[in-house]
């Protein structure tokens, strides 16, 4: 059973954004540029979800795990952050539901924040250019403190900035790094069927609920 929160936090990437197609357009362009073959939107979207840094890597070796060649990444990641920078969000696009999920959160009076390992500078105008910053009073961002997701320091820092208790804070995620993250914070979890988790369902993770789009949590939340 689900305990009504009193602020709710939320992951952006594969949550509330899907991001993919950027980020696949400047993978593919930076593996073009260095003379790699390109690895595709597929396969791009197994590989989200631990940062700018991760992605690169698996890009480079084409596999979800391992290390590139550290020359090799040293000349990659400049080339994806610039491409990054101006393809933040030309075609991302927001998930269906999550406006009316986020007007109505608002509308209840809940207090939301918004966590990522996505670094400020490209979280900030990916939630500005899809219209949705202001429903946040706070961002979390990857770079906002030295831990990020699976770490919970990102979920205890909302905790304190909204004076609330662990116990009655929510996270709203898509995988087992925000699982992970929130069950170590104390936080309740509540996943969206469909973003990035390497290709696992997010169910063998045992979130407390899980929905099919953001604007299902009002179900939940009346139930609580």
């Amino acid at each position: 059973m689900l305990k009504k929160p009193a602020m709710i936090v939320m992951d952006i990437d594969g949550t509330l954004v899907d991001s993919v197609p950027d980020l696949a357009y400047c993978t593919d362009t930076m593996l073009n540029q260095l003379g790699l073959p390109p690895r595709g939107e597929e396969k791009v979207r197994q590989w989200v979800g631990n940062g700018v840094e991760r992605l690169i890597k698996r890009a480079l070796i084409d596999d979800l795990e391992g290390e590139p060649d550290s020359t090799l990444y040293q000349k990659a990641a400049p080339i994806f952050l610039n491409l990054y920078q101006e393809n933040t969000s030309k075609r991302s696009h927001l998930y269906p539901g999550v406006k009316k999920g986020l007007i109505w959160l608002k509308s209840q009076g809940y207090r939301l924040g918004s966590i990522t390992n996505k670094a400020a500078q490209f979280t900030h105008p990916l939630l500005q250019d899809l219209g949705i910053i202001d429903y946040f009073e706070i961002v979390i961002s990857g770079d906002t403190l030295p831990q990020k997701k699976p770490h919970p320091a990102q979920l205890l820092h909302a905790a304190q900035f909204f004076n609330t208790a662990s116990e009655d804070s929510m996270m709203v995620g898509d995988s087992i790094s925000d699982v992970k993250a929130a069950r170590a914070a104390g936080f309740q979890i509540v996943c969206l069927s469909y973003g990035y988790n390497h290709g696992q369902d997010i169910r063998d993770s045992h979130p407390d609920a899980v929905i099919d789009s953001l604007a299902e949590i009002q179900n939940l939340l009346h139930a609580a």
